[in-house]
């Protein structure tokens, strides 16, 4: 599986749950078991490879006043949620400035949206379902120890509403 076809998987999977990642989740499983194991196994590796890129402070602080605060947990399932907004909006946010979220999303319902815990485990579960095993090591580099980039103090409301202009505007103010 390639890049394009990891996104399209993603981006057919969320338009078809209308915004719902608990649905997308489900629906990501039912066309990866689809695929043949290994198909599943490259999709994880692409999946798994954006999550470790999305590990970076100035993501998290985002997510932070996006959320009106996140632990580590709640930013883990963010970074889920992320990859799951298709490649625009998560290569946005990581590559230009993550305060271009206020831009890339439409909406935002804290009570649904920023948790994709169950995307991040689609991949597995849909191994799973295949094989009758859980998935072997995907031989990925190990996972940072730390976010990327220069620490952020997520208790400077001042801070952050300089740091995320536009997201601030919008969903703090």
């Amino acid at each position: 599986m390639d890049e394009a076809q990891f996104w399209e998987l993603i981006d057919a999977a969320r338009e078809d749950a209308g915004g719902d990642p608990e649905e997308q989740a489900d629906l990501l499983v039912e066309r990866l078991v689809q695929l043949d194991p290994e198909s599943v196994l490259d999709f994880a590796r692409h999946f798994e490879s954006r999550y470790h890129r999305a590990y970076t402070w100035d993501l998290w602080g985002a997510a932070w006043v996006l959320l009106d605060g996140a632990s580590d947990d709640a930013f883990d399932f963010f970074r889920c949620w992320l990859i799951g907004q298709g490649r625009e909006v998560f290569e946005g946010a990581l590559h230009n400035d993550p305060d271009e979220l206020a831009e890339l999303l439409d909406d935002f319902d804290e009570e649904i949206d920023g948790d994709g815990e169950e995307l991040g485990y689609a991949a597995d579960e849909a191994y799973e379902q295949l094989t009758g095993t859980v998935a072997p090591d995907l031989e990925l580099p190990p996972a940072p120890g730390e976010p990327a980039g220069t620490p952020i103090d997520f208790e400077d409301d001042a801070a952050l509403a300089e740091r995320y202009p536009r997201l601030w505007s919008r969903f703090r103010s």
